[in-house]
């Protein structure tokens, strides 16, 4: 058995560090898949503490866009599809921008980044992104995917352009889909500025089968947890891990 896990062994880790991140996947794609977003967030405030902040978050967004990928087929049905064309023009546009800036970010300023967005995601009120026209979407669309790139995560400012849907179903399969593009977007500009994910495709393959398991159970289970158990929880568990990596960036290691 062990054998056979080392083929998922990436640099830098080691067996035990390879499992949780598998498990790990399985279970961030369970929450999204319940609650409409925050599992990606979990994903890389724990891959920050044990990988290199550089490494993170291409890795973190090739795992996401299975991840996402398996959610917005699943949910395909309930994508609003007049969100979708403008927002995604702004996102290619976005990941140029923000990729060529996290080639020049040192790995301390990168932990620091991710830490005050973790922070700002859970205890900050959320801006009111209402515009619907092609002007307003395409700077949407930009904006968070410049964001994305440069801490990981853009979902908790995306799923704000989607707030005026009232179908939790409808906000879970719109947001998976626009996700699933800014990771693709993502993926291209990383490999473009020289980013090689060869060495960590075993880990990423694995992570991306063991979400797409975590987004089909994910409702089974954790429909059972109340809602504000869980996000008095979550936000507690997101917060002490913002803290670390905040501190972390501090000291520099």
């Amino acid at each position: 058995m062990l054998d056979f896990l080392t083929y998922f062994i990436a640099p830098g880790l080691d067996v035990s560090f390879t499992i949780a991140l598998i498990v790990l996947s399985a279970l961030t794609s369970a929450i999204t898949a319940t609650f409409g977003l925050g599992g990606g967030s979990l994903l890389i405030a724990v891959m920050s503490l044990i990988m290199p902040v550089a490494i993170v978050v291409p890795v973190h967004g090739a795992v996401q866009l299975g991840s996402n990928g398996g959610r917005a087929i699943l949910r395909r049905k309930f994508i609003q599809w007049q969100f979708v064309g403008w927002f995604i023009l702004g996102s290619a546009v976005g990941a140029l921008v923000g990729g060529r800036l996290a080639t020049l970010l040192p790995d301390n300023w990168f932990k620091g980044a991710i830490a005050l967005f973790l922070l700002y995601s859970v205890w900050a009120p959320k801006p009111k992104i209402t515009g619907r026209g092609p002007i307003s979407t395409t700077l949407a669309g930009m904006f968070t995917s410049t964001v994305g790139m440069i801490v990981g995560i853009a979902g908790p400012l995306v799923v704000t352009f989607l707030r005026n849907l009232t179908d939790r179903r409808q906000i879970v399969g719109t947001h998976a889909f626009l996700m699933t593009c800014q990771n693709i977007f993502k993926f291209l500009a990383f490999t473009f500025f020289g980013f090689a994910l060869w060495d960590y495709t075993p880990l990423i393959l694995a992570m991306v089968a063991s979400g797409f398991i975590g987004t089909y159970t994910g409702g089974f289970v954790l429909d059972r947890v109340p809602e504000n158990i869980f996000r008095i929880a979550f936000r507690l568990i997101l917060t002490l891990v913002a803290l670390d990596l905040a501190r972390r960036a501090f000291l520099g290691i």
